[in-house]
């Protein structure tokens, strides 16, 4: 597994990181099979693993924890806070005030005194990036975190964060966590290139966009059922337009793997793994057989005719579906572009 440095922080990472989300509630049940992958992948040569407090709401921590037990000072241990973890509304969010419980909450689940890489799961609009940076300085002067970073920003965003932590002195977000993937290539406008001025990882989620690079998402297969698929219709109704015209691009990406000697699985991931603003592709697997297919892809070097042609499927910079792109920006919705009367 080769290994890429994490922005300028002089850490070593592997390409593939292992995403935690399906273990646990949210897709493997079964604790037992998801620490084999888990160790599976730490086999492998996969030396980060990346959860969040949310995903089962706490159960993912709490089986990697278990997973890592004996192996914790040989893994980057990437988790995240900021969504909702009860209904009493303090228990989510940016606040000082969530942020020092949630820390607290995922170190227990995790069973570690440290966290690598603690991040800020969505942008907030309601809290002042002064008052997230300032807790998260305070945590990583008490060693309890190592670096910080954020997930989801805008490309403005990022500017403010870099900015504020120099102008206050504090530790600066050292990583993002986008969505990116052949069919979700919003990044690549702004927020890649800004990542990359500012000396910063990437490490982006979703690099089958949920599935539909999978295979399984074919025009002769219908609609698919799945737990996502009930969740998200918006992302997975084939009937709707932006789904339709996502099943004509998976076609002729298909096709195209097919005559390249590759899977779809790989030359997704591989497409990911080739753009120089990524550190890590974070591979989510629910099953032990979905792993072993998207660790196949560790080795593929796509060649530049491949590339090509992807780009003439999917558009540089574009993204078939937004919704894909996992952020509303607010400054879109209609409250923030009219006058109130």
């Amino acid at each position: 597994m080769d290994q890429r440095m994490l922005g300028r922080t002089g850490v070593s990472v592997s390409q593939m990181c292992l995403g935690a989300m399906m273990f646990g509630a949210w897709g493997n049940a079964d604790h037992d099979e998801s620490i084999r992958i888990i160790h599976a992948a730490l086999d492998a040569g996969i030396n980060f693993i990346d959860t969040a407090d949310v995903y089962a709401q706490g159960e993912s921590e709490q089986i990697v924890g278990k997973a890592l037990k004996g192996r914790r000072d040989d893994i980057i241990l990437a988790t995240k806070f900021h969504g909702a973890m009860g209904e009493d509304p303090n228990r989510q969010g940016s606040s000082r005030r969530w942020i020092f419980r949630a820390v607290e909450d995922s170190l227990r689940r995790l069973d570690t005194d440290w966290i690598d890489l603690y991040q800020v799961h969505r942008p907030r609009t309601d809290t002042d990036i002064d008052e997230t940076l300032g807790a998260l300085s305070d945590l990583v002067h008490q060693g309890k975190v190592r670096y910080i970073g954020g997930s989801t920003f805008p490309a403005s965003q990022i500017v403010e964060a870099q900015w504020l932590a120099r102008e206050r002195g504090l530790p600066r977000f050292v990583t993002e966590q986008p969505a990116y993937s052949i069919l979700v290539r919003r990044i690549e406008d702004d927020i890649l290139p800004t990542c990359q001025r500012h000396g910063m990882g990437v490490l982006s989620y979703s690099p089958l966009t949920g599935g539909w690079l999978s295979g399984r998402w074919r025009k002769d297969s219908g609609q698919q059922d799945s737990s996502r698929a009930s969740r998200l219709p918006e992302r997975f109704d084939v009937s709707q337009p932006a789904n339709q015209r996502k099943l004509d691009a998976v076609e002729a990406l298909a096709q195209l793997a097919d005559q390249t000697g590759i899977t779809l699985i790989q030359m997704a991931i591989a497409f990911v793994l080739n753009h120089p603003a990524i550190t890590a592709a974070i591979i989510g697997p629910r099953t032990m057989e979905q792993f072993e297919g998207q660790l196949a892809a560790a080795d593929v070097v796509l060649e530049p005719a491949v590339l090509n042609r992807i780009d003439e499927i999917v558009a540089p910079g574009t993204t078939i579906n937004p919704v894909d792109n996992s952020f509303d920006n607010p400054a879109l919705a209609p409250a923030a572009r009219r006058r109130p009367h």
